[in-house]
């Protein structure tokens, strides 16, 4: 019973990311609102992690599962596929090291701020 609680707090998020989605006239994915209010919600206190922890950790689990829909669409369109593979390359190199970087800066910004607060306390 408690992992479906679990699971309805981190769906409210995901629900709310898509209300903000079809609200505000944004180009960003229903996804990333609902992270960023989940992410949030974790900062200020409104939810605990515990509240969320173990379901969050299954989640994050079986993630590889959630890309078989996407991979199997893409073989489907294989041909499409090999006429643009070039810019389909780029874009993903590009990308990915985008968000590579991206995340490195936010990791080491938490962990200064982490940091930080030990040494203040």
């Amino acid at each position: 019973m408690k992992y479906l609680f679990q699971f309805a707090r981190i769906l409210i998020f995901c629900i709310a990311g898509e209300a903000l989605h079809y609200l505000l006239p944004l180009p960003v994915p229903s996804g990333i609102y609902g992270l960023v209010l989940l992410f949030a919600a974790l900062v200020t206190g409104l939810v605990k992690l515990e509240q969320i922890k173990e379901t969050a950790h299954f989640l994050t689990g079986i993630f590889l599962i959630l890309f078989v829909p996407g991979t199997v669409g893409i073989i489907e369109h294989l041909e499409t596929v090999k006429q643009i593979w070039p810019a389909v390359l780029i874009a993903v190199v590009l990308i990915t090291a985008a968000v590579f970087g991206a995340t490195g800066l936010v990791s080491q910004t938490v962990l200064k701020h982490k940091a930080g607060r030990k040494q203040n306390d």
